[in-house]
């Protein structure tokens, strides 16, 4: 017998992305950077990519081929071996299911890495799943994901709080066609233009901007191919500057980075999705040149933005800096983008946390969670 000591067996991470949301191609090229990370000396990693059907599939662990390339979007390679997930924290396993083979378990999983945007992943459907299963996982828990997901209910939750956001409306399902004058009367109230957007979508993907009543019906329609819940916004005049926060390590408040501005250059009205992802429009700027208590006054409500709607992990806080020196929240992003070059990662290296820093710090707050009500 060998007298060896027997080496620990290294925390096992899956790193969970794709999914059925519209936002499946931004969710491979996010897993792509995060897989190339990691730090296989520390963590076994085990790549989950979930189809646009909704298979889960064990997916190769290639990073490369999760980029764009040449405008090209990837998605999840569905040839892969198939996969479940149990709801069931004795068993805390993936299991491996073949056509005619008898399933068989992959192995357990200590922590999984969800990376998926949208629905369906985002939205607090993956969270409850891994914590029936027992498994803890990066991000925030069911409630939290939900809640900003939602556009609406993220607004009422950061309002319900003392916190200002800007003035909108709910467009309900079907209400654009069984009451098209009230939706258009609510709308025109907000001033024009106004920002129509699915209310649980993100990526910019389905928004537009009316700037009339002729315009709402094209706005709502893109929406509607999206959710049909929407809502409408009044355009805010102002700067975009965003915040990253991350949940504190000593259980403290949470921690906030430095601030950071979009600028959008050409054609391009607003941060569509063509001008975040596919066309070189777009400027961002870390740190963003705010007079120093307006950064102070971001970063402070940032935090109570992260702890009003119960945050855990990480989140992107978005803002509008208006000409009178006021903020107002636009957006709380549970799963930010999160490629080296995305903003969430920029804010956190110009505050000192480099990207496999802030990958590793992730899962080691994810392995440390407490399962169960918290």
């Amino acid at each position: 017998m060998s007298d060896q000591p027997r080496q620990p067996r290294k925390p096992r991470v899956a790193v969970v992305f794709g999914g059925r949301s519209s936002e499946h191609a931004i969710s491979c090229v996010t897993a792509g950077s995060v897989l190339a990370a990691i730090d296989r000396d520390r963590y076994d990693v085990v790549p989950v990519g979930i189809t646009r059907e909704g298979r889960w599939v064990l997916a190769a662990d290639e990073p490369e081929k999760l980029a764009i390339n040449h405008g090209a979007l990837p998605s999840v390679d569905e040839t892969g071996s198939s996969v479940m997930l149990a709801g069931d924290p004795t068993a805390r396993h993936l299991t491996v299911t073949q056509p005619g083979d008898v399933p068989r378990a992959f192995g357990a999983v200590d922590a999984v890495f969800p990376l998926l945007h949208g629905p369906y992943g985002e939205d607090g459907t993956l969270q409850g799943l891994l914590e029936l299963a027992g498994i803890p996982y990066v991000g925030s828990g069911v409630l939290a994901s939900a809640a900003s997901m939602d556009k609406h209910y993220m607004k009422v939750v950061l309002a319900a709080a003392g916190l200002p956001v800007g003035p909108y409306t709910v467009v309900r399902p079907a209400e654009w066609d069984t009451d098209p004058d009230g939706v258009l009367g609510r709308a025109a109230s907000l001033g024009w233009p106004v920002f129509v957007k699915p209310a649980r979508g993100g990526s910019s993907i389905g928004i537009s901007k009316a700037d009339g009543p002729g315009e709402v019906a094209r706005a709502i329609e893109l929406a509607e191919s999206n959710d049909p819940k929407i809502v409408v916004e009044a355009a805010v005049a102002g700067r975009e500057i965003e915040c990253g926060v991350l949940e504190s390590l000593d259980g403290g408040r949470p921690d906030t980075s430095a601030l950071g501005e979009i600028t959008v250059r050409g054609d391009h009205e607003f941060y569509d999705f063509e001008a975040k992802y596919l066309d070189d429009v777009t400027d961002l700027t870390v740190p963003a040149e705010l007079p120093e208590g307006a950064a102070e006054d971001v970063r402070r409500l940032a935090a109570l933005a992260f702890e009003a709607l119960s945050c855990e992990g990480l989140a992107r806080v978005d803002f509008f800096y208006r000409p009178d020196g006021s903020v107002l929240i636009n957006e709380v992003n549970t799963m930010p983008g999160f490629t080296p070059v995305s903003m969430f990662p920029r804010l956190w290296a110009a505050s000192g946390v480099d990207y496999p820093e802030l990958v590793d710090r992730l899962i080691q707050n994810a392995l440390k969670r407490p399962q169960g009500l918290r």
